[in-house]
């Protein structure tokens, strides 16, 4: 077999440790020559308690910490300028995320721009970043983004309208997955956290751009760990082997997609966050299965080959393989309880012209669809989902 060129790239290290957000003091000391991090986070974090034992170990462990909890679903412009400027008032000399994907990206982008100065506006894109940050460390608390081990920042820049930032700086230093921090989600939540990381999985394995042999092992791997878990963990929060293994397939999704970007099923979520202010994750669950059956009649021998490494049942055509994926997505999607239909969360009628327009301007990842979206494609599948 001829291999094409590709580059793989990663975070250098990534810790599996339960119950590791305890030691990140100890972390921190240890691998870094910083002594004044800087927490970013989100104000229900501080609330559940889950920050005030991860500050009290880096104190134990000399450290002069910062907590920055004023984070919000899809951050603006503004949470960027407001964790830099107490950034800058602490002198922090390390970044640690530590969150849901939205302190992740804004950890990522204050790292950046305490070490560079860039301003906002000039990182917007790919490959815009000029220079190097500050350390980073990122945690999750969620098994859905992959933001800890991508390359991309998502930012909110107006009303309904974001951005990204894409630059290999955005890697972080170190990982530490600890899925102990993910134990008491919300059904709805771990839900559609769950089938967003799965999203990423099947969409960065039939990409279109950069899908390679490395990216593949992640996703299938990924994928698996992702749909032999969720039930367990929706059903039982508190069920440690599914909460491991859902953290650790949402890294790996976030791994392959990293590297084969995501694609269709992505393109047209972004809209539905934009306007009406649905999940990210849950966005991307009322897209899956029409972007998945649109896709099929290009992509129906990769879904087969998803089908098998997933082992479900039934043999024959690929076409009838990725017939037996699509049913399995959908079962898995209302098997864990969110919500089925884009009228179910406010989307109105009216309004799908408009969300088929602004999903044609996600041209960076409409690239990467195993065939052409046109607008018209976009309204029917927004009609298919309504």
């Amino acid at each position: 077999m001829t291999i094409s060129p590709f580059a793989f790239r990663a975070v250098p290290t990534i810790e599996v440790c339960w119950e590791g957000a305890r030691r990140l003091g100890e972390i921190v000391a240890d691998r870094f020559n910083a002594r004044k991090p800087l927490i970013v986070t989100d104000p229900g974090l501080v609330k559940a308690g889950l920050i005030a034992p991860i500050a009290a170990s880096m104190k134990s462990a000399g450290l002069d910490v910062l907590v920055f909890d004023n984070i919000v679903p899809d951050p603006p412009e503004t949470a960027i300028h407001d964790a830099l400027s107490a950034a800058r008032t602490h002198g922090a000399d390390i970044v640690v995320g530590l969150g849901g994907g939205s302190s992740l990206d804004v950890a990522k982008v204050v790292a950046v721009q305490l070490g560079t100065g860039q301003p906002l506006a000039e990182m917007y894109g790919i490959g815009k970043v000029k220079g190097a940050r500050l350390p980073l460390l990122l945690v999750p608390t969620t098994a859905g983004t992959g933001s800890e081990v991508t390359n991309i920042s998502i930012i909110t820049t107006g009303e309904s309208t974001k951005m990204d930032v894409v630059s290999p700086q955005l890697y972080a230093d170190l990982v530490v997955l600890d899925a102990q921090l993910t134990i008491g989600l919300p059904k709805l939540h771990t839900a559609a956290t769950g089938i967003d990381a799965m999203v990423h999985a099947i969409e960065a394995y039939t990409g279109q751009a950069k899908k390679n042999p490395l990216s593949d092992l992640f996703a299938r791997e990924a994928l698996r760990l992702l749909t032999g878990n969720l039930i367990a963990a929706c059903r039982d929060g508190s069920n440690r082997d599914a909460r491991e293994a859902m953290l650790l397939g949402a890294t790996l999704a976030g791994q392959a997609f990293a590297n084969s970007p995501v694609a269709a099923v992505h393109a047209l979520a972004y809209p539905l966050g934009g306007h009406y202010h649905v999940p990210h994750g849950l966005s991307n669950a009322l897209m899956l299965a029409p972007v998945l059956r649109f896709n099929a009649k290009a992509a129906a021998r990769l879904y087969a080959e998803l089908a098998d490494a997933l082992a479900l049942p039934g043999s024959g055509t690929a076409e009838t393989r990725a017939s037996a994926l699509i049913v399995h997505m959908e079962k898995l999607i209302a098997d864990s309880g969110v919500p089925r239909r884009l009228s179910d969360v406010g989307v109105t009628r009216e309004s799908l012209p408009m969300l088929a327009a602004d999903a044609m301007k996600q041209t960076r990842l409409l690239v990467n669809n195993p065939i052409e979206v046109r607008e018209q494609d976009a309204l029917a599948l927004y009609g298919e989902a309504f």
